[in-house]
């Protein structure tokens, strides 16, 4: 069969992915295109190269930058950021990875599809890397003057300095390392910061023409566009190409027979004595699907939950703060199993492995617990059938899973082909036969090809690092001559005004872009029905594949200010410490074996136009519909049949807060700018204040108070968090949701029912108007940790400068952060990224950097909107492209369990439809005017806004000079 250029190779219909898929061969390059038609109208498209790197430059994470900055067809500095500009997108992105690079799209807009893909395809193909390019986005030397300091600059270059300053980044990167030291996967091809510099332009360049063609690529169609155009596009696409040996086989590492132990230093600060160490096992290849299959639920037996008995092992023998390891690894050509412990005493390193390997043996000689292999069966089966796929398309979820094989010449489709090697493995072991047993046997305990790595902290490696950095960029600069040293000012001055440079009115206008014709007028409705039971029971009826999304709400209106801290605490508590009648191990096993989960978490935010605050417990859970029962079960035993041994709380309180504390300073490292945004809000309003205290700076220093009150008064903590069990179990003002289909829903409303009546009929207490105050905090703060980057934020609540929300707002600022900031805080300062976000229902504007090199500079970058919003008239085109990004926003894709949570959360919250369609009436006539009143809004907020900033030397710099208050964080 052929079709535009392809002959069909295979078909099949796969019931796991409710369609078609084919397999199609290009006649004339050897290019291959997976095609998976369905009926989901989120449709994906994505072009895969295998990209193996020769040493640790980054030259592929580079590349994957650079080949977005422009392309012979689209001749913008960055189309990439254009198409983020003004598009319908639901994903738009690019992934490198140890082996391959992807460029993956999607949207539920057919022409806003074709023309992402039409970009993307040009892009990868026809790119124009220039030697600015790979300055801009890899590195280059910036030297403001001939004289002055020199130094290192580049997106790439600054990014990778965040990855390496994160002990737990560097101890995955080093565990995968020491597993393959004969092969691709021994270099790190995101890049190592000390070599990104032994980058030329010719490697650069050489790289592209080498791996960047037809010959070598694998396109991945998803969705209901019709399949007959799918082909059409890409042999038009490949018309002036032919077929040609590409060498980008990825080899095997050959099994070693001598386990390794490697010891690697981390930045850490002074007085830090803590190590983190995995043990790391080479398994099998990848296009074993069975045996994948196997490892995934070994993996859940192991250490998917916290009664599991390898992380029961390790977090209960008190070596250590919290399990470490990425687990079962299943994205490179042979799989690989990496557990561990953080927080360890160098000396304690020993007893970890020894440890490991006992638990493995026990297992392995005595059995693993039928409650265990039930528990890991259900979840992995339920995650096949439930395809929850988060923010990510499902079709993007398809293309990574298919790709795990068909990149190393395997059948794409067997990856996502699960029923019948599921069903097998049931088969194997409803008859008794110890596959789990014998996989620890053969992978762990009778395999040699293990490596033990230790990260041990070393308090001078941050300013080795720096010093080093220094002398090579001042060795450049010593062997220059005067004339070397001046066109080195001049080409850093002249890189600067090619950044800064606009693209013409004709090269903009190459961008295809959709008009406001093209999109909708009205707001998608979600469902929502309520009734009484007397409780306010919320439903929201959509197809969910047989599964219901259940949630109590029970409100903190009771909760007295000192208790606030301990909110996280309690909700882990009611589904990890166990119950009165079962342990958390049994408990965990029950949840697992019976449900899709269950969890509890604050629920927080700000009423629409009065600005109080929401403050709910939610206990969450999903379940197929007959084992619904189960689930409102499970609910009400960790609600109201508490656990009573104090001894075993003691115990397990303590290990839950030293996880809670070690997995906070990991996210510090790794996503400070969150920190930074929620310390910010919690300034200006009471929900801000409320999340900040549960989840942000403060509850870090809050668990650290609460370990040594623990160790200290332990009855205190635990009769606090009893008191806060009375005051919140109970049904008064209590909520109920569910999303379901029709079936479903009705069996969610008799459980519930029954639920709420056994809930006390009074809570203890009066209101004590939580979160209705803003914290108190210093207008300009500093936390200071062993980093090589800084995360940078500046916030001002404009509501309470008088400014009144206006649909605008959000075109306006999508264009700031697509355009002023991207150009000024990344582009040209560096940052790997920047971004200002509005509260809409609370009114703080909240802007801040990623990964930045810069302070100063980027506050600078910060307060500049205003006048360069004073500056800024839009014309139709730029108006219409900000118009569109906004409505892409407030349209974006949501899976059926979102829609629901998004339902319910506008419901709490006020945000009526009415609202709604006001806003997006508003968003659509947004005209130029409005860009230049909220210029003046910016102003006021530059004044008044308050700074937070985390990171290293610079940010404590930069406190010292200007007087901010200032602490180390680590």
């Amino acid at each position: 069969m052929n079709n535009n250029g392809f002959t069909l190779v295979t078909e099949r219909h796969l019931h796991e992915v409710d369609g078609m898929a084919r397999l199609w061969l290009h006649e004339a390059t050897g290019a291959q295109l997976l095609s998976i038609s369905n009926t989901d109208e989120n449709k994906c498209f994505g072009v895969s190269f295998r990209t193996p790197p020769t040493d640790s430059t980054g030259v592929a994470h580079i590349l994957e930058h650079s080949v977005l900055c422009g392309s012979d067809k689209y001749p913008v500095k960055e189309p990439f950021v254009e198409l983020l500009k003004g598009s319908l997108q639901t994903f738009l992105n690019a992934f490198t990875f140890p082996d391959k690079t992807c460029y993956p799209v999607a949207s539920c807009n057919l022409r806003d599809f074709y023309n992402l893909i039409d970009v993307y395809i040009d892009a990868v193909f026809h790119p124009r890397i220039s030697e600015d390019i790979l300055k801009q986005e890899g590195w280059h030397v910036e030297a403001p003057s001939a004289d002055g300091p020199w130094s290192y600059k580049g997106v790439v270059y600054n990014e990778m300095k965040g990855v390496y300053s994160s002990p737990d980044s560097v101890l995955a990167e080093q565990s995968q390392q020491a597993l393959f030291p004969d092969t691709l996967y021994s270099l790190d091809s995101g890049g190592n910061p000390e070599r990104i510099p032994d980058l030329t332009y010719e490697a650069f360049s050489s790289f592209h023409s080498s791996y960047y063609h037809p010959s070598n690529a694998r396109f991945f169609f998803w969705g209901d566009d019709p399949e007959t155009e799918r082909l059409r596009l890409v042999n038009e696409a490949l018309k002036d190409y032919a077929a040609r040996p590409v060498d980008s086989a990825v080899p095997l590492q050959k099994r070693l027979d001598t386990p390794r132990q490697i010891e690697v230093p981390y930045a850490a600060s002074e007085g830090e004595k803590r190590a983190l160490l995995t043990v790391n096992w080479l398994l099998g290849e990848r296009g074993d699907v069975d045996q994948a299959l196997l490892m995934e639920m070994l993996e859940h037996i192991l250490e998917g939950l916290p009664g599991s008995p390898l992380r029961k092992a390790l977090i209960a023998s008190g070596l250590g703060e919290d399990t470490t390891g990425c687990g079962l690894e299943t994205d490179l050509r042979q799989m690989y199993y990496s557990t561990g412990l953080k927080g360890v005493a160098p000396r304690d390193v020993p007893k970890v492995e020894m440890l490991i390997f006992e638990t493995l043996a026990e297992l392995a000689e005595e059995g693993i617990p039928k409650a265990a292999v039930e528990a890991a069966v259900n979840s992995v089966e339920f995650a096949y059938r439930e395809n929850n796929s988060g923010r990510f398309p499902r079709g993007l979820s398809a293309m990574i899973q298919a790709l795990s094989t068909w990149l190393y010449d395997g059948d794409p489709l067997a990856p996502l082909a699960w029923e019948a090697p599921l069903e097998s493995l049931k088969a194997r072991i409803a008859a008794g036969e110890p596959v789990f047993e014998q996989a620890i046997k053969d992978w762990f305990l009778n395999n040699e090809h293990r490596a033990t790595v230790v990260l041990l902290p070393d308090a001078n490696l941050g300013k080795t690092r720096e010093e080093a950095e220094k002398a090579r960029v001042d060795a450049v600069q010593a062997a220059a001559d005067a004339a070397a040293r001046a066109a080195m000012a001049a080409d850093t001055l002249r890189l600067e005004e090619v950044q800064s440079a606009p693209d013409s009115p004709e090269a903009l206008a190459s961008i295809p872009a959709l008009g406001l014709d093209d999109l909708p007028l009205h707001n998608a409705p979600i469902p929502r029905n309520i009734v009484e039971l007397p409780e306010p029971a919320l439903s929201h009826e959509l197809p969910t594949s047989g599964i219901a999304y259940a949630t109590l709400l029970l409100p903190l209106a009771n909760v007295p200010d000192r208790l606030v801290p301990l909110l996280p605490l309690f909700s882990r508590c009611l589904t990890e410490m166990g119950t009165a009648r079962r342990d958390f191990t049994e408990l965990g096993a029950l949840m697992a074996a019976k449900t899709g989960g269950v969890g509890a978490d604050p629920l927080l935010g700000t009423v629409r136009e009065s600005r109080h605050t929401v403050s709910y417990l939610g206990v969450s859970g999903k379940a197929v519909y007959d084992k619904l029962p189960d689930l409102f079960a499970i609910m009400q035993e960790i609600l109201l049949e508490p656990l009573t041994d104090q001894k075993v709380i003691e115990e397990r309180l303590g290990q839950m807060l030293l996880e809670a504390k070690a997995r906070m300073e990991n996210a510090l490292q790794a996503a400070g700018h969150a920190a930074v945004s929620a310390r910010l809000r919690a300034r200006f309003t009471g929900a801000g204040a409320l999340a900040e205290r549960t989840s942000g700076l403060s509850y870090l220093e809050s668990v650290r108070s609460m370990l040594e009150r623990l160790e200290a008064e332990p009855q205190t903590l635990m009769a606090d968090l009893e008191e806060l069990r009375a005051r919140i179990v109970a049904r008064p003002g209590a909520i109920f949701d569910c999303t379901a289909e029709a079936a479903g829903l009705a069996q969610a409303e008799t459980q519930a029912r029954q639920l709420l009546q056994a809930l006390p009929p009074v809570r203890p207490g009066a209101a004590s108007g939580i979160g209705e105050a803003p914290m108190s905090l210093p207008e300009a703060e500093a936390f200071i940790a062993p980093a090589q980057i800084n995360y940078v934020g500046k916030a001002a609540n404009i509501y309470d400068q008088g400014y009144v929300y206006h649909g605008s707002a959000s075109v306006i600022l999508r264009y700031l952060r697509m355009g002023y900031l991207w150009e000024r805080v990344r582009v040209r300062g560096g940052a790997y990224g920047a971004f200002c976000n509005l509260d809409r229902m609370g009114g703080t504007l909240v802007c801040a950097s990623y990964r930045d090199p810069n302070v100063d500079a980027t506050l600078e970058a910060f307060d500049g909107m205003a006048e360069f919003l004073r500056g800024f008239a839009p014309d139709k085109a730029q108006l219409t492209q900000a118009i569109v990004g906004a409505i892409g926003d407030l349209d974006s894709y949501l899976l059926p369990d979102a829609k629901g949570a998004q339902s319910l959360s506008r419901w709490l919250t006020n945000d009526t439809d009415a609202a709604r369609a006001v806003m997006r009436e508003e968003i659509l006539s947004t005209t130029e005017k409005h860009f230049r009143e909220f210029s003046e809004v910016l102003a006021e907020a530059a004044k008044t806004g308050h700074i937070c900033v985390l990171g290293g030397p610079k940010a404590e710099a930069a406190a010292q000079e200007h007087g901010w208050q200032s602490s180390k964080l680590i």
